[in-house]
């Protein structure tokens, strides 16, 4: 198989050019940088670009987090992914999925949000408006408009986009009557020692709920749950939940089953039983909403892309992954829709082969 070395000196990774590609990647995830790793070897040219740095996501994991996965089931690109322990770090997969860019040289256009993708058509096509239909097959590529940290702007010209956005585009807010307050409910947790000597109410009951629980009881904080169910979710990690239930049973976290945050004081939060309908003000100063997140449609939608309402899951093949919309193609957790615990790298990153295996083809 022909190996294409991507354009590192051309306009399409140059901010502020107008440039022509096959295939933009929007997204530099561990799954986007698994197409772009595919693209180059099927000899397409591509753009990959990412609105923050090289999979940004993972850096919003606490900081010393390990991976439910083993090491070998995270690898991309035909990288060995060597590590002492069968499963690794936050810290260690940050570095690794550096080391595939770096080994395959691919050119991420790094702090580079893509702020809106349409349709190009021809200068031979008159009425652009009526050939807009619902799949739109008149037209001969797409369009990125990009923005640049520093402002600057740029438009890419493509004949086909991937979305490998993931899942953390907007965080499942609280029901609160005056809204979330800004800087006091968090939905994301790195590390514990902000809320030493603070009482801090942890809501959900995954493992993400579950592990900032017990890392914040150990590191000297007065921690509470509050999770809408009767019991944890299923999927918690069963190394985990020996611990969790002892520190419940012995009153060293208090838990709230059933129950949600209705209200917020100034130092205080109000608990309520959805079973009973009673209330319970307690002290707080901080909560953690590990309540899960949704993946950004705005792309997507902008584009045409149909969306099933129930499920959150975007209209695609899965032998292509490209969407109703062709050309417009998907990979990695956006996939799962509002599931995000149905697809993770270890099978996202398959869907790289089968985008670069449909777009190579449409161009031969």
């Amino acid at each position: 198989m022909t190996r294409h070395t991507h354009l590192s000196n051309t306009s399409a990774n140059t901010p502020g050019v107008h440039a022509a590609v096959d295939l933009a990647i929007v997204g530099a995830g561990p799954c986007g940088l698994a197409v772009a790793v595919a693209a180059k070897e099927q000899g397409i040219r591509f753009a990959i670009l990412d609105r923050g740095a090289i999979t940004e996501s993972l850096t919003h994991y606490p900081h010393y987090m390990t991976f439910f996965s083993t090491a070998e089931r995270l690898e991309i690109g035909d990288v060995p992914f060597t590590i002492p322990e069968p499963k690794p770090t936050r810290r260690e997969a940050l570095a690794y999925y550096r080391h595939v860019v770096a080994h395959h040289e691919l050119q991420v256009r790094q702090y580079e949000d893509v702020t809106r993708v349409v349709r190009h058509y021809g200068p031979e096509v008159a009425d652009k408006q009526a050939l807009e239909g619902e799949k739109g097959e008149n037209h001969d590529g797409f369009v990125l408009h990009t923005r640049t940290r520093d402002g600057r702007e740029d438009r890419v010209h493509v004949r086909a986009v991937v979305i490998p956005t993931g899942g953390f585009g907007e965080p499942n807010r609280l029901d609160l009557p005056a809204g979330e307050p800004d800087g006091r409910v968090i939905h994301y947790y790195k590390e514990p020692f902000p809320f030493f000597d603070q009482d801090v109410a942890v809501v959900g009951g995954g493992n993400s709920a579950v592990e900032a629980a017990l890392e914040l009881y150990r590191s000297g904080v007065r921690v509470r749950m509050v999770h809408f169910a009767a019991v944890f979710d299923r999927g918690v990690k069963p190394w985990v939940r020996p611990d969790i239930d002892n520190r419940i049973e012995h009153r060293e976290i208090v838990m709230h089953w059933k129950s949600r945050i209705a209200a917020l004081g100034p130092r205080t939060a109000t608990i309520v039983c959805d079973d009973t309908g009673g209330a319970t003000e307690v002290p707080n100063d901080w909560v953690l909403a590990m309540t899960g997140w949704r993946p950004d449609h705005t792309l997507l939608d902008g584009l045409g892309v149909r969306t099933d309402p129930r499920t959150g899951i975007p209209d695609h093949d899965r032998a292509t992954m490209e969407t109703n919309v062709p050309g417009v193609f998907i990979a990695g957790v956006i996939a799962a829709g509002y599931n995000a615990n149905r697809i993770f790298i270890e099978n996202g990153r398959e869907h790289g082969a089968l985008i670069a295996a449909a777009v190579a083809g449409e161009a031969s």
